[in-house]
């Protein structure tokens, strides 16, 4: 088992790890046990009661953060034509078609924090599955990944927007912004992912929907939030 440093050690006895805080409480106390030297990311991972592995108990989408995440993104979308042309315009980072394809198959070029699709080049996009889906990268209609509209969807990612979606122990895992950001902008888009989680609640889903939610700083422990004051 790795051993955690003094910085980390010392942020476990500084408050209590077993309490659920409500989540005013928990964005305080999450951007003071954080003692590393650079402006750590949040994030925030919540366990749901559903069975992932059934299509009707998917939860997955997206939000665009009320404050955005800090981080500055960048977007490869694959286009040809007119749409490349409108994806260079709203400020996509890399722009192509099957030579950027092969470029991540051959050279395993991963320079990108987003992919962005128009349907027609799902073709292309599709033979990248194996590598793409892995990263969470493949694009998805439902995540507005897949779409015409470039110009909206780059607007909206470059502007803080987060995917959301179950992993295998069905958690989810997303950043909700920069320790810097302070609580008060935390907790602001922190209420705004756990709102659109709540409304994205399969009707197949029974029992506790919210099983967990911590909230943790890049280098600290994490801290619990109340599940029963989240809807």
């Amino acid at each position: 088992m790795a051993k955690h440093g003094k910085n980390y050690r010392d942020a476990v006895e500084s408050f209590d790890k077993s309490k659920l805080y409500d989540p005013a409480e928990a964005m305080k106390v999450v951007t003071e046990v954080g003692k590393a030297k650079f402006d750590e990311t949040i994030e925030a991972h919540i366990k749901l009661g559903v069975d992932g592995r059934h299509a009707d108990q998917q939860v997955r989408g997206a939000i665009v953060l009320p404050n955005g995440t800090g981080k500055e993104v960048k977007v490869l979308v694959f286009a040809k034509g007119p749409k490349a042309e409108e994806a260079e315009k709203a400020g996509a980072d890399y722009v192509g078609a099957e030579e950027l394809a092969q470029k991540i198959q051959q050279e395993n070029w991963f320079d990108f924090d987003v992919v962005v699709a128009t349907p027609d080049m799902m073709g292309v996009v599709g033979r990248l599955g194996r590598l793409l889906g892995p990263k969470g990268l493949m694009p998805n209609p439902k995540s507005g990944t897949v779409t015409m509209d470039l110009e909206k969807a780059l607007a909206e990612i470059k502007a803080g927007k987060v995917e959301y979606r179950l992993d295998k122990q069905n958690i989810i895992h997303t950043v909700i912004g920069k320790k810097s950001f302070g609580p008060e902008k935390l907790q602001q888009n922190f209420d705004a992912l756990m709102a659109a989680i709540v409304k994205a609640k399969p009707s197949s889903a029974k029992g506790q929907y919210l099983r967990s939610v911590t909230v943790t700083p890049t280098m600290g422990p994490g801290v619990k939030v109340n599940p029963a004051v989240l809807g």
